[in-house]
């Protein structure tokens, strides 16, 4: 997309004035989506995108641009025009350019390019169907396929010799969206998003998408005779897989560089020190192999790595962009992601959990007297620099005496990441991970989450269901 020559012309123009770093990335994107409503094909769309960002570091200065001309006097224009934000002398040359190595650790058998609209929909009529059967007063139901591929180029020079690396991105997801209608105009909604790094095999084999369509109609007219949730201060299980969105929220980003290089979190001095119950482990890992949140490379040409940030309950790491970790002198870990061309990279989470524990899920559950199971969360708030959260669950219900009882609605955790991480007292030996976008300073971009099944030995429980007896 971009010779190298040019390459290094757009280079030497962004460190004309002093920057001791700077890197342009471009990229094409192609996207296809379709979407069905109760079985009758709503959209059927595509795109292709391209463009080039270029970056400038000076210190702990930075400075970024993007554009979608990719023409010499585009690109040299943007560069010098960025290269204007800095005062000073040339002290970088760029006289060359090496090409890079990228091992390839999500490997496409199958592109989700090559299938047919027409398979997309067939299958996602299945989906509508698995559904749709599953109850009479399911009224609506939406059923999406969206996926992309993403050709990248990335050149960034720190020095005479710059480099050049080539990489890719390649997801799909399905999305699955119930409604169900009860007395009284009760309405009550249920959602799945299952999604890969991967081909057509693993959403027509490897998944069970039928079993995900009705689970998602069951959940829905459960959640009709659900009651109020009860309010107080309870111990709460939460369950595996999407549960571990309340650790990526309220954890997970307070962990990142972009907040802890600048004392914007309240674990920005916590290396070395206890942050969690001493069985609390917990990573972030971009190689897990064609996971929705992995990739090959991350956005600054750095090789993703698995990433420990809890051992014990320590604090042993932080993810770390080449920005922010110049502001703690610490290297990056191969987690700087970004949206699209339009955005810098910053410090970002790309599959992020809580590590497998000994305990039998069953047993915890067991263990529990009086409390709520919570095994499936809706939308929430978190305050990075208090780490004060406020989650609303989409599933839970009551445990008595051991036992999962009725289900309620309505129901709220709330509290702060320091106290969810200290309270945990069990730890199940069930890890599972869930699909979701997102959202922060470098754009929206694909992430699991995930936990085995644990359990907060106390924490406060909002509802509009009195107190739990």
């Amino acid at each position: 997309m971009l010779s190298k020559n040019l390459a290094i012309k757009v280079l030497n123009a962004a460190l004309s004035t002093g920057g001791d770093y700077a890197e342009i990335y471009v990229e094409q994107k192609r996207v296809s989506s379709i979407m069905l409503e109760n079985g009758k094909v709503e959209t059927v769309g595509g795109s292709l995108t391209f463009g080039a960002g270029i970056r400038i570091l000076k210190g702990f200065g930075s400075v970024y641009g993007y554009t979608s001309d990719l023409s010499p006097k585009s690109m040299l224009d943007l560069a010098s025009k960025l290269a204007a934000s800095f005062q000073g002398e040339r002290a970088i040359e760029v006289t060359s350019i090496k090409k890079m190595k990228v091992k390839t650790i999500n490997p496409i058998e199958d592109s989700l390019m090559d299938v047919s609209e027409e398979k997309k929909i067939a299958y996602l009529k299945e989906c509508y169907l698995a559904t749709k059967e599953v109850d009479d007063r399911l009224v609506r139901i939406i059923d999406a396929f969206t996926n992309y591929r993403t050709d990248i180029e990335l050149f960034n020079a720190e020095g005479p010799e710059a480099r050049f690396y080539t990489n890719f991105e390649e997801r799909g997801r399905l999305t699955m969206t119930s409604f169900a209608m009860g007395e009284n105009n009760n309405l009550q909604t249920a959602f799945a998003g299952p999604g890969r790094f991967g081909g057509w095999k693993y959403f027509t084999e490897t998944l069970d998408y039928k079993k995900k369509a009705r689970e998602i109609g069951e959940k829905a007219i459960m959640l009709l005779s659900a009651k109020e949730c009860p309010s107080g201060k309870y111990p709460v299980v939460i369950g595996n897989g999407w549960g571990g969105v309340l650790f990526h929220e309220a954890c997970g980003h307070p962990l990142e560089a972009s907040s802890t290089a600048r004392g914007l979190s309240v674990f920005s001095d916590s290396i070395g020190k206890q942050i969690a119950s001493p069985i609390v482990s917990a990573y972030d890992d971009g190689t897990i192999a064609n996971e929705w949140g992995s990739n090959n490379l991350d956005s600054e040409g750095v090789p993703t790595k698995k990433v420990e940030l809890i051992k014990d309950g320590i604090c042993t790491g932080f993810l770390v962009d080449r920005s922010n970790g110049r502001r703690i002198n610490m290297e990056p870990s191969g987690c700087a992601r970004r949206q699209n061309y339009r955005f810098p990279p910053t410090s970002r989470m790309s599959n992020t959990y809580i590590a497998a524990g000994k305990d039998n899920p069953e047993d915890i559950i067991k263990d529990t007297k009086l409390g709520i199971y919570v095994v499936d969360f809706g939308g929430g708030s978190v305050e990075p620099t208090t780490g004060e959260f406020n989650f609303s669950a989409s599933e839970a219900y009551i445990i008595r005496d051991g036992k999962v009882c009725e289900p309620v609605k309505g129901c709220t955790l709330i509290g702060t990441g320091q106290e969810i991480l200290m309270n945990i007292d069990r730890v199940g030996n069930d890890l599972a991970l869930g699909q979701g976008m997102c959202g922060a300073a470098s754009g929206s971009i694909p992430v699991d989450v995930g936990q085995p099944t644990i359990r907060l030995k106390e924490i406060t429980v909002g509802g509009r269901g009195g107190k739990l007896e």
